[in-house]
């Protein structure tokens, strides 16, 4: 008589399920394809500086993902100051959120898989911005942040220099420190009269 096969439960730090991140990390190993991500949105301008993305799909795993029934809808828009309706942050603060959410992300899974515990992280983000570049008014102005700074507060196992290294595993990071090539294609259509 065979013995009833054990189900082993997986092992959770960080509510990130560190089994099922070690099985992703062998499949990938066994073929690299699956590794390769399209993320998508699409984005209406609805007047002045205010607009609307919708993200719903994207291709991941090698195969178009269909788990999201709705799409998450971002407003932008800019402040009364720099003349919007303040319908949604501006675009620049997205940007600050952007690399919040995936600094904190990556330091919590990256912790995870090595068996760091981490008990709260909270963080802090200031961009500077000086509209001179923006407006074409001094070329010699960048048009985006100059500079971007990072305060995290963390409770947990790890070191600052650990943490540090986790952080740097980041995404949004990388494509905000270093040069991303950007293609823009135009379709033009006449006014309508």
């Amino acid at each position: 008589m065979t013995e009833p096969a054990i189900k082993k439960e997986p092992t959770v730090i960080n509510d990130v399920n560190v089994s099922q991140l070690g099985e992703t990390v062998e499949a990938i190993q066994q073929d690299p394809d699956i590794a390769k991500f399209e993320f998508r949105a699409r984005n209406r301008w609805l007047g002045g500086g205010h607009n609307r993305s919708t993200i719903q799909s994207f291709y991941g795993a090698c195969e178009e993902d269909t788990t999201r029934t709705a799409p998450f809808v971002l407003d932008a828009d800019e402040p009364p100051l720099l003349l919007g309706t303040d319908r949604g942050a501006n675009p620049v603060e997205y940007v600050l959120h952007a690399l919040a959410a995936c600094v904190t992300t990556s330091t919590v899974y990256h912790a995870a898989a090595q068996g760091i515990e981490i008990e709260a992280v909270e963080s802090s983000l200031e961009g500077d911005l000086d509209l001179q570049g923006f407006l074409g008014l001094k070329e010699d102005v960048r048009r985006g942040f100059q500079q971007i700074r990072i305060n995290f507060r963390v409770k947990g196992d790890a070191s600052e220099e650990q943490l540090r290294a986790l952080s740097q595993m980041s995404p949004v990071l990388d494509i905000v420190t270093n040069p991303v090539p950007v293609q823009i294609h135009i379709e033009r259509e006449s006014r309508s009269r």
